[in-house]
């Protein structure tokens, strides 16, 4: 489970960068479903979001 829950987050984040292997980008649509990586996405976009934000206040402050 937690080999899967490692794939998932770094193929996401692979995704997210821009830099996804065509090894892992085919393992990856070979899955059942898109919404874990959905899930991943919205998670690491908040993530990034908040980051954002605290780098800006602290700039600012």
């Amino acid at each position: 489970m937690l080999f899967k829950a490692w794939q998932l987050f770094s193929s996401t984040l692979a995704a997210f960068l821009g830099v996804q292997s065509d090894k892992n980008r085919l393992r990856d649509f070979q899955t059942s479903s898109p919404i874990p990586f959905i899930i991943m996405g919205i998670i690491l976009a908040a993530i990034f979001v908040i980051t954002l934000l605290l780098v800006v206040k602290q700039v600012l402050a």
